[in-house]
């Protein structure tokens, strides 16, 4: 009896290879606290005046600290990558096109654009709270006659 194969695996021992991966939910309210303490020196550019350049290092270091992807971030202990990206980014703002590469490849690892959370299998979890809220004050508001028929008649005084 040619042709037919091994004998299917016992179902503990089966694998989809198409099985989908876990994702790991991010918080969508972001990493709570303060951000870790900024760990590269000042930029020293020659007959430059970088106080400029540190003072926006130091608010897009506050600013990424905040978000849903530095909770993993502070989890892998990826405070020198960071200050890697935003010190790249920084000078990218400003002109510098190697600088510019840089910060996009590092952009990548961090998980700071979808493909990037996608690849890393990182996901924001839905804001539940948010979308209540959202889902509440897009109703349309009762009028005084909708909002008069919710009340029992013969709770009214006198019924």
């Amino acid at each position: 009896m040619g042709g037919m194969g091994p004998a299917p695996k016992p179902a503990g021992e089966r694998r989809r290879r198409n099985a989908s991966i876990a994702m790991t939910q991010l918080p969508a309210e972001g990493r709570q606290g303060e951000p870790p303490r900024f760990p590269l020196p000042p930029l020293v550019i020659k007959d430059v005046d970088t106080t400029a350049l540190r003072e926006r290092e130091l608010d897009l270091w506050a600013d990424l600290w905040s978000t849903p992807q530095a909770v993993m971030w502070e989890r892998t202990r990826a405070v020198l990558t960071v200050a890697r990206f935003v010190r790249f980014s920084v000078l990218a703002e400003n002109g510098n096109t190697k600088a510019a590469t840089e910060a996009r490849q590092l952009e990548d690892r961090l998980g700071l654009n979808p493909q990037a959370m996608l690849r890393l299998r990182w996901e924001i979890a839905p804001d539940e709270v948010a979308e209540q809220r959202q889902s509440r004050s897009s109703r349309r508001p009762m009028s005084a006659r909708q909002r008069l028929k919710v009340v029992d008649p013969s709770a009214v005084a006198g019924a």
